[in-house]
């Protein structure tokens, strides 16, 4: 599984499938105002269309008032308004036509918008739900400048393809049909071989400009995430001084962009001096069959006009026909990226009977439980464990046992590939994820904060909790000092990822937020690790007083933060090597003996030796 969505070119059959999705976007079934105005937009449509080819009609007739025909009779069909008149009713329909476009824009705006932020919500949405195993494959930038586009593509879509193309159509069919009856057929001809000849010669050179289209956002799309991959870990960048390495191979991404940048200007140039060719011929063909017409008597003076009119007046959305279908393909591919991305299957769903989680006593049991992240490899074989409601079980062992997963597992991240994960003897895949995850307080042994303030991140614990609780939850883990003593207390932000504070204070604000929760069941993954000694214990004290009366799963490296464990449990590849209480274990000589032996010398040759000062 790869950590984006292809993003290739669209076949016809799947832009009418992204059309197909949009379509109830734009006709909610439920809700009336959204298609009240629709109706109203395609009424404005209507009638600034119909304006628009009145136009040039009433320019002729005005042009014909002016300029009598032979025998001194105007040829106008209008003259009772008189030229004056005719010109001013030229200034009205103008005046119309524009104006109902721009009310057609305005009726339809909130219908967009609400369809634009409900494809972005359900995008939103589906990412979360998506399994903790394809977010860890994703690429962050990547993924965002997919969302990015791909709601921006139906956005352009909405627009242009009901408000461009579809009147462009009505458009020069109302003017085809003028060609005919007021002239002749080999008008309508002309008029109807040069838009067929623009429109194929548009549409070839467009489609080859769409490839390299494609080429310059997937350059950007990998220039995009290397930066936001390369700022994400600043400080490693920092570390091995890799700022020149860094941007070197954000140079070497967008040296791609810039060729393929360079050649769509190249190309638009030419789709344009292309275009201009074929409606400059069309145009002169029709005028010159008009002027011999003037000549021949058959035409007047206005007719003359009205032609060069219409050819001027369809020559405005022809010019824009390329933009607008250029855009339209690269938001079909955009959308397309998008969707698939929303067809990406989660890989932990609810059961449809699914059942709120009851934790009546909170006994948790790992029954025969095996498990690994690909197929060809084991984490946990045959993995049993029960922690007894009110117990704390710490899992110990080396890297790579199977610790975390452990809590993965339980969280419900992944399903085991057999044996099941059960508390108070419900199966996890048979509760919904939502009353499972509620029942659970987390603190990692890295917190990652929201870039926002330090009260929302404690806040997060628990939505709703008043000001007193989430400063009671900081006095709990003994950071409320520090908070008070800031310029901007609670109300300080803490930087992306948290960044702005150091490792110890993200932790305490991690086991503040967990404590605020106040879940019956909790999981802890090194909480301490970042602490120093003196603030370690405050906080040992501060879980040991919160995991009285509930089931505790302690994840620990350090073996003297889980001596007062009810029951510790060693993990060597993925099985169960010994369980016991610390003393016991001590005696038996064992694994954890050894492991308590090694890490002593460990923390003996590590500490300062005493100074020869007195």
């Amino acid at each position: 599984m790869t950590g984006l969505p292809p993003t290739g070119a669209e076949p016809p059959s799947a832009g009418w499938r992204i059309i197909h999705k949009v379509g109830p976007h734009l006709w909610p079934k439920d809700d009336r105002e959204a298609r009240v105005r629709v109706v109203l937009a395609i009424l404005a449509l209507l009638v600034a269309k119909g304006a628009t080819v009145v136009t040039p009609f009433l320019f002729k007739e005005a042009v014909d008032g002016l300029a009598p025909a032979p025998g001194g009779a105007s040829a106008g069909a209008l003259l009772a308004l008189g030229a004056v008149g005719l010109t001013l009713a030229y200034g009205v329909m103008r005046f119309l036509g524009v104006a109902f476009a721009q009310l057609r824009d305005a009726v339809f705006a909130r219908v967009g918008q609400n369809a634009l932020r409900a494809i972005a919500l359900e995008t939103f949405e589906h990412i979360h739900a998506l399994s903790l195993r394809y977010h860890i494959t994703r690429k962050t930038g990547g993924l965002s400048r997919v969302i990015e586009r791909g709601v921006k593509g139906v956005d352009f879509l909405l627009r242009f393809l009901l408000f461009s193309i579809v009147p462009l159509v009505l458009e020069l069919a109302l003017v085809g049909v003028i060609f005919l009856f007021a002239f002749d057929v080999w008008y309508l001809a002309v008029v109807a071989a040069t838009i067929a000849v623009y429109v194929w010669f548009t549409f070839v050179v467009t489609e080859w400009r769409v490839k390299i289209r494609e080429r310059m956002n997937a350059r950007d799309t990998e220039a995009n995430q290397k930066a936001i991959d390369s700022l994400l870990n600043f400080e490693t960048v920092k570390y091995f001084g890799a700022e020149r390495r860094e941007a070197e191979r954000y140079d070497a991404s967008m040296e791609g962009y810039a060729e393929a940048a360079t050649e769509t200007q190249v190309s638009l140039a030419w789709l344009n001096a292309g275009q201009t060719l074929i409606i400059t011929a069309g145009l002169v063909a029709v005028m010159v069959m008009a002027a011999r017409g003037v000549d021949a008597g058959a035409l007047t003076v206005g007719d003359f006009v009205m032609v060069n009119a219409y050819m001027l007046q369809i020559t405005l959305p022809l010019g824009f026909l390329g933009t607008v279908y250029r855009e339209i393909r690269q938001a079909l591919i955009d959308m397309g990226a998008m969707f698939d991305l929303l067809e990406q299957p989660a890989e932990i769903v609810d059961a449809p009977d699914a059942r709120p989680l009851v934790v009546s006593a909170g006994r948790i049991e790992f029954r025969d439980v095996s498990f690994g992240y690909e197929t060809e490899r084991s984490i946990l074989r045959d993995f049993s464990l029960v922690v007894e409601p009110g117990q704390t079980v710490a899992l110990v062992g080396p890297s790579g046992s199977g610790k975390s997963t452990v809590g993965r597992l339980l969280f419900r991240f992944y399903d085991p590939s057999s044996g099941a994960v059960l508390i108070d003897g419900q199966d996890l895949r048979s509760v919904t994820q939502a009353s499972l995850r509620a029942a659970i307080g987390m603190v990692p042994q890295d917190t990652v904060l929201f870039n926002d303030t330090i009260g929302y991140n404690i806040g997060y614990g628990r939505p709703g909790a008043t000001r007193e609780e989430i400063e009671a939850a900081a006095r709990a883990a003994a950071i409320h000092d520090f908070i008070a003593s800031l310029p901007q207390g609670y109300d300080t932000t803490v930087g992306e990822r948290g960044l702005k504070l150091s490792g110890g204070e993200k932790q305490r604000v991690g086991i503040a937020r967990t404590l605020l929760k106040n879940p019956p069941i909790l999981l802890l993954d090194e909480a301490t690790s970042a602490l120093d000694t003196g603030t370690e214990r405050a906080i040992q004290e501060s879980l040991a007083a919160m995991g009285r009366g509930r089931s505790v799963i302690v994840i620990a490296h350090r073996l003297s933060t889980v001596v007062e464990a009810d029951r510790i449990v060693v993990l060597e590849g993925g099985r169960v090597v010994e369980a016991g209480r610390h003393d016991e274990l001590l005696a038996l000589g064992g694994r954890y003996a050894r492991l308590w032996r090694r890490q002593h010398v460990e923390e003996a040759e590590s500490a300062p030796e005493p100074s020869a000062i007195g």
